[in-house]
């Protein structure tokens, strides 16, 4: 390790995954271990899932120290994600961070999960300034970097496409994503759902609804996840489509849960091709929830003198990326 390479360990603990990880201000990923809990029955409960967190968290910070073969002494900075995510999990991450900060008498670093996911797609893709599509269980928005931050150019006015898809599921039985995309490929029929784009904005409760309403008629299963999902992946598409337009970039990038899909992938893939770009998807590993993207991003803003104070080192649930400043964008 060079002697001007610093240290991070990261946390995430935004909603169902305690993640952490360890990377360096080199762009070296040394850990990334973490643990989800599962509800017994519907959704995250957010109460449930911070009791996870904090049962597993000592596990998982020795697991990352073992797995990276680094000492507790060599970390030279502690981040957490301070946000957009649920209360009860935030806080959790938030308390184990400020608590190891004030035992290894390092700096502290508040991270946007948002942000994060984006950061660690622009490391393990190896892309420069894309328009970045971020879709998950619980976000969906296409960003870009204009100007110090990442500027919405559009977003969900309800739910998330992957929360879509994911209610979807479970109200029917298939389970959780990717099970409804899955079964969507032995459909056969095409059915009409609501399809919501709003300027570059995209709405996705309707397109639930009326998906839901078509199953509860006796429409075949198979038919309705094809309807659904071509419907979410093409608003997603469109939405995409018109920002790679209007800012002329050359690249895409897919970050957040849902870039696994291969159905959004081979869509998203025909669209860069009409403008000359090229698509660039965050490896699966780093694709959900992980500690690896809060470590890289602490490790960015630490080289950049980003850091907080332990007495505002609040958590934020709805932490939106606009707010972020963006110092070190072309340090890559």
């Amino acid at each position: 390790m060079r002697n001007d390479e610093k240290i991070v360990l990261g946390i995430e603990s935004t909603a169902h995954t305690f993640g952490v990880g360890i990377a360096t201000t080199m762009g070296r990923v040394l850990a990334n271990v973490k643990s989800v809990y599962t509800p017994k029955s519907g959704g995250i409960h957010p109460r449930e899932a911070a009791q996870h967190h904090s049962h597993l968290a000592p596990e998982k910070i020795k697991e990352a120290l073992k797995v990276s073969g680094i000492a507790p002494s060599q970390i030279n900075a502690v981040a957490f994600s301070s946000g957009p995510g649920m209360g009860p999990c935030l806080r959790v991450g938030a308390t184990i961070a400020r608590a190891l900060s004030l035992k290894l008498s390092v700096p502290l670093i508040s991270v946007n999960h948002g942000v994060a996911h984006i950061e660690i797609g622009r490391l393990t893709t190896g892309c420069r300034d894309p328009v970045v599509l971020y879709v998950a269980g619980g976000n969906t928005l296409v960003t870009s970097y204009k100007d110090g931050r990442y500027r919405i150019f559009g977003e969900t006015l309800d739910i998330a496409a992957g929360n879509c898809l994911d209610a979807f599921g479970v109200t029917t039985g298939l389970g959780l994503m990717p099970n409804p995309e899955i079964k969507s490929y032995e459909g056969k029929k095409f059915y009409y759902l609501p399809y919501k784009v709003k300027g570059m904005d995209v709405s996705f409760s309707g397109v639930l609804t009326a998906a839901l309403k078509l199953f509860r008629e006796g429409v075949r299963l198979e038919d309705v996840c094809y309807s659904l999902v071509e419907t979410v992946y093409s608003m997603l598409t469109e939405v995409t489509e018109r920002a790679l337009a209007f800012t002329g970039k050359k690249e895409v990038l897919i970050v957040g849960g849902l870039s696994r899909s291969k159905r959004l992938k081979e869509m998203m893939m025909e669209m860069v091709k009409l403008h000359d770009a090229k698509l660039l998807v965050v490896p699966e590993e780093y694709a959900g929830d992980n500690g690896a993207m809060i470590a890289w991003t602490g490790a960015l803003q630490l080289l950049t003198n980003q850091t907080i104070s332990i007495e505002d080192s609040k958590v934020r649930p709805r932490y939106r990326i606009d707010e972020v400043e963006i110092k070190w964008f072309n340090y890559l």
